[in-house]
């Protein structure tokens, strides 16, 4: 673990689509890089634990095409080019991310992986200190955006460590062929799980299971109707600091082209979890036995905010409250790309409020002593790109 010190007035942490947007505005308004320029009035950083640009998109299974997700909307400042839809996602999207973060001369480090985010002292008006395996970075205002890729929900079950078949999860998948032949259980109700259950099924016998029966929209799925629903739905829970939980929950599931596919198929035939797991496959809730090979685990992913647990700020629910895109229990920190924001136009949006709402917090701050500033500007160590 590197002992290196920096300062930046603020650190967006994550490259993804939110943070990016954080960067842009941010660079609009004036904030300069702080790897160039460690001793300007307000300076930036975005660290980002990918080894190169397109955030989460550079993982994704390689069958996700470009005419298959569920919309990727330009970054502020920056059209796509034409898209290609057969392209894959994981190649067309970094692509453009690596492009707008070369545009706009983006101060981004990486890899670096934060591992703790810490209130300097008791000062409220004080620094936050972000610690990194590349050096550490005193800041008076962070503004997460780490998303839920790394964070994976994996749930347990009776007899799991017995199973002698493979087990992975959404995030580990690559294509459909590494199951052919096999007998396959897609465990989970969401969007993933649909996709994936429609193409493996191709290849392999599939059995779905969920934990409660999935909800098809009796309508036709609008996004922009639905969408502000969603937000809406969103927005109350964060406000009110109880825990999210997956868009599908808020929104139902639309009859997608591939969820028409797999039920065309026979393919999209529910069944209810079942109770435990064993050597050579699981047990059913009504106690038989089904053999199986491998259980995919499309079973979702919650925000990757371990890093920020030393600030305390999850409540009695379980919650993180938000006004905004500010955390209520401190607001020198600010979570985007998570909650109402998790869609890459509420992405956007949570870029922008971000950067707006830190102007204002650094507007209203006592400014840090002269001492305070001298000893910050001595230790400062520009980190090599």
């Amino acid at each position: 673990m590197s002992k290196e010190l920096h300062r930046a007035t603020v650190a967006v942490i994550g490259g993804g689509q939110a943070g990016l947007s954080a960067a842009y505005h941010l660079r609009h308004r004036g904030f300069v890089s702080a790897v160039e320029q460690p001793d300007a009035g307000r300076t930036f950083v975005v660290l980002d634990a990918n080894p190169a640009p397109g955030g989460a998109w550079q993982h994704r299974w390689e069958s996700l095409r470009m005419a298959t997700v569920n919309g990727i909307f330009d970054l502020p400042g920056l059209a796509q080019p034409a898209v290609d839809t057969t392209e894959a996602s994981r190649a067309a999207v970094p692509r453009y991310f690596a492009s707008y973060e070369q545009a706009f001369a983006l101060p981004i480090l990486r890899p670096v992986h934060v591992v703790a985010v810490r209130r300097a002292d008791d000062d409220p008006d004080g620094d936050l200190v972000v610690t990194s395996d590349r050096g550490s970075w005193t800041t008076r205002a962070v503004i997460n955006a780490t998303g839920t890729w790394t964070n994976p929900v994996l749930p347990r079950y009776p007899g799991q460590e017995t199973f002698v078949g493979r087990q992975l999860h959404t995030r580990d998948y690559v294509r459909a062929e590494d199951f052919a032949g096999q007998r396959v259980a897609v465990v989970g109700g969401g969007i993933s799980a649909l996709q994936l259950l429609e193409e493996i099924s191709h290849v392999a016998t599939t059995r779905w299971y969920t934990r409660r029966e999935p909800v098809f929209l009796d309508r036709e799925f609008e996004p922009e109707t639905v969408g502000r629903e969603t937000i809406a739905k969103v927005m109350a829970d964060v406000a009110a600091g109880r825990p999210t939980g997956s868009v599908v929950s808020y929104t139902g599931l639309g009859w997608t082209s591939y969820a028409l596919a797999a039920k065309a198929r026979g393919v999209l035939e529910r069944r209810p979890m079942f109770k435990a797991i064993e050597p050579m496959g699981v047990r059913e809730a009504d106690n038989t036995f089904t053999p199986v090979d491998t259980i995919l685990w499309a079973t979702g992913f919650k925000a990757d905010l371990a890093h920020l647990d030393p600030l305390r700020l999850r409540n009695e629910l379980g919650g993180i409250a938000l006004t905004g895109t500010q955390v209520a229990a401190e607001p020198r920190l600010h979570l985007i790309g998570f909650g109402p924001s998790q869609s890459t136009v509420g992405a956007n949006r949570a870029g922008r409020e971000a950067a707006a709402a830190v102007v204002r917090l650094l507007r209203a701050q006592v400014p840090a002593s002269p001492a305070t500033r001298l000893m910050s500007s001595a230790t400062t160590t520009v980190p090599n790109r």
